[in-house]
């Protein structure tokens, strides 16, 4: 979640990102950020920016009951969401509210950082990476992971966005899509004196239901959520019919078969 303001989601907006954002557009990327982690029985694993906790959910299945599994984000309605989810078997979770730029957290207190979809939002992205070795031990990993592309959904979502809502509402959108490249990543990493830093980069198709079913739910989950409830159903109405348009050719039966792009940064300490 932000470090900047525009990504503070509301009660409701959280529920609907748990319904939306989780099992759709992060869901399918999740196991295998945590997969290449190589977790192992008894670490201690920070989830940044968590949200509703897909990932350190998973992890703690990973390390299972004799590790500690710690999630940390920004917005305290989305934690809250992460609290009321049934915990899975393996390593508790603590769940914090905090800023990955100032973390209140112990130094060398975690063998394993793991950021999903989080990085592109810091707002001092250096600053965050000198709090994420601080709070790793010697010898720690950092797995992040970022979107490589906007991808044609979100592009297709922006620009019904803009003509429906304005330029501003759109670039909130598109905010989560604005990342550092690969190079720029790896100098990141490099410059925050992390070492045997490898990027790679994966394609992976995704499907989601039809626009119809699923464009204003998602948008609810986001922050262009207030604008869009703002218009009225007629407008509603053209925003979705133009999204289904732009994606024609990715229809495939009772849904959409798109593909989607990442980059994962593994460093050590």
């Amino acid at each position: 979640m932000d470090e900047q303001a525009g990504w503070q989601l509301s009660g409701e907006a959280s529920e609907a990102y748990e319904q939306y954002v989780v099992p759709y557009i992060l869901g399918p990327w999740a196991p295998r950020l945590v997969d290449l982690a190589t977790l192992q029985q008894g670490e201690r694993v920070l989830d940044l920016a968590c949200g509703t906790g897909l990932v350190a959910r998973l992890a703690a299945q990973k390390v299972s009951s004799e590790g500690k599994v710690t999630g940390i984000d920004l917005n305290i309605g989305i934690l809250a969401v992460a609290g009321k989810l049934p915990p899975p078997p393996g390593a508790p979770i603590t769940w914090v509210e905090g800023s990955a730029l100032a973390m209140d957290l112990p130094s060398a207190s975690f063998d394993v950082i793991l950021c999903q979809q989080g990085f592109q939002f810091f707002s001092d992205k250096p600053a965050a990476l000198r709090e994420i070795h601080r709070v790793l031990v010697p010898g720690g990993r950092l797995l992040l992971s970022v979107w490589k592309t906007a991808g044609p959904y979100s592009i297709a979502v922006s620009t019904a966005l803009e003509r429906h809502t304005g330029v501003e509402t759109a670039l909130r959108y598109r905010a989560a899509r604005v990342v550092p490249d690969a190079e720029e990543l790896r100098g990141l990493l490099v410059d925050a004196a992390f070492h045997g830093v490898h990027i790679r980069q994966s394609v992976m198709t995704i499907r989601l239901p039809p626009p119809k079913a699923f464009v204003l739910g998602h948008l609810a989950s986001t922050p262009a959520a207030r604008a869009v409830a703002a218009l009225s159903d007629e407008a509603r109405t053209a925003l979705v019919r133009e999204v289904s348009m732009a994606l024609q050719s990715y229809a495939d039966g009772n849904g959409l078969l798109l593909p989607d792009e990442t980059i994962i940064a593994i460093a050590h300490t």
